[in-house]
């Protein structure tokens, strides 16, 4: 795979993932995992695994801000198998950048994290710097119009963890993560309720319920 441009879009076509995290990843389809415990004190999370490991991040009060909790991306990068290195990613509703910056932590070589909220952005961008994190960029504005305008079947990994409350986002950042994902990429989707296979392209290759969270990792084919 060519190396990824910076620059306003999100990297060029890698055509399949690394062969690697690929293989990895292979073999689990459909499975289901446990429930978990979510509960987690307000104001910070941390980086699980990689480079960053035990890195603090805090929780500013924000409303409808809800960070995946610990225990539940870990599960989530177990599912990946735990190296992404090469990877291409967008976290197209970043909020405090966990899922992104455990994705850059674990080696990705892209990782766009994008936030409307400007106090959001803001810390992002202090993180990015307090990481010396390269291969992190930071945008403000709209998750599923950043990822519209991604070079089609440029990503290894989209994930989406939109507001629950704003239902009307879902659908249309499905479709739009479907577009920028390569042939056996993946996006991880949170919704408050079970993904109904319904759109084609996509299998449901793991899921998790860990209270009122629903975390499925989609396959696209």
């Amino acid at each position: 795979m060519d190396r990824p441009r910076r620059g306003p879009h999100c990297g060029r076509h890698p055509r399949r993932l690394p062969a690697q995290a690929a293989a990895r990843a292979h073999g689990q389809r459909g499975g289901r995992g446990p429930a978990l415990n979510v509960k987690k004190p307000a104001g910070e999370v941390r980086i699980i695994g990689g480079q960053w490991k035990r890195t603090r991040l805090a929780v500013p009060d924000r409303p409808g801000l809800r960070p995946t909790p610990d225990r539940v991306r870990e599960t989530l990068f177990n599912w990946l198998g735990q190296d992404l290195t090469g990877w291409h990613c967008v976290d197209a509703f970043a909020g405090t950048g966990a899922l992104g910056l455990e994705a850059a932590s674990r080696g990705a070589a892209q990782v766009l994290l994008v936030e409307q909220d400007p106090g959001l952005v803001a810390q992002l961008q202090s993180h990015q710097r307090r990481l010396k994190a390269d291969a992190v960029r930071v945008q403000r504005g709209d998750g599923i119009a950043a990822l519209r305008q991604c070079a089609p079947r440029s990503q290894h990994l989209v994930l989406l963890d939109p507001p629950f409350g704003a239902a009307q986002l879902f659908a249309p950042a499905l479709q739009a993560a479907r577009e920028a994902v390569a042939e056996g990429g993946f996006i991880y989707l949170e919704a408050p309720a079970a993904w109904s296979a319904d759109d084609g392209g996509l299998v449901l290759h793991r899921h998790l319920k860990a209270g009122a969270v629903h975390a499925h990792l989609l396959q696209v084919q």
